[in-house]
């Protein structure tokens, strides 16, 4: 049984009625696939031949570095897709393990049918290419703040980005985690840094609001690191 009134909140599915995901659903071919705690959904290198949505409970996708220690990249809960990046093109493998954390349930539709869905629904199409859009806008940016060799630097960039020249503020909406992500370093880490940069009079902080108070010396940041 399909819960379509969460399924609607997926981001593949995000902008339609649970009556339309039902009647879509009707139209392909699908499984409903059922795991329990630490089972492995998926091993890294393996084919992407399905668009896989966690319909209930939550995964972790961990990778194994050369020690052989493994790494967690991400929780991924229900309505979330897998890996939506990567149904097509030449290299279309996961790029990390997927293990269920508790008692999961994956709605999996193999990619010649979410073919289907993507011309029998135009607003599922815009959700998908807006999905892998943002995604490959987000790697863009996280490569580009790995080009700084400081925190500041990241930062500095980042704020000077979203102001603009007109511009002395910006209101942040995403989370200090999410920024933690972005930059590539830890949330304490990154806080200890928005501390510094107000004690040092470069930027203040209300709330949310972050207001640059020195663009010349937060642009020498970027040019020193």
């Amino acid at each position: 049984m399909i819960n379509y009134q969460l399924l609607t909140q997926c981001p593949i599915f995000r902008g339609i009625t649970e009556n339309e995901a039902e009647l879509l659903l009707k139209r392909i071919h699908f499984q409903v696939k059922n795991y329990s705690r630490d089972e492995v959904v998926v091993v890294a290198g393996e084919p992407v031949l399905n668009l896989n949505i966690v319909l209930s409970g939550s995964v972790r996708g961990e990778m194994i570095d050369y020690s052989g220690k493994t790494i967690k990249i991400e929780d991924i809960e229900a309505p979330k897709p897998l890996a939506t990046a990567f149904l097509f093109g030449q290299e279309n493998k996961f790029p990390v393990t997927v293990t269920a954390n508790n008692d999961v349930k994956i709605l999996s539709v193999p990619v010649s049918e979410f073919l289907k869905i993507l011309q029998l629904n135009l607003q599922i199409l815009k959700n998908y290419l807006n999905s892998i859009s943002s995604r490959a806008q987000f790697l863009s940016q996280k490569l580009n703040f790995l080009s700084f060799k400081t925190i500041k630097g990241k930062v500095a960039h980042f704020l000077l980005d979203h102001t603009g020249d007109k511009f002395h503020s910006v209101e942040l909406k995403n989370t200090q985690q999410q920024l933690a992500d972005l930059f590539g370093v830890t949330r304490p880490s990154l806080a200890r840094v928005f501390g510094e940069m107000q004690k040092e009079g470069l930027i203040s902080i209300k709330n949310k609001t972050v207001t640059l108070l020195d663009k010349k010396a937060l642009n020498k940041l970027i040019t020193n690191g």
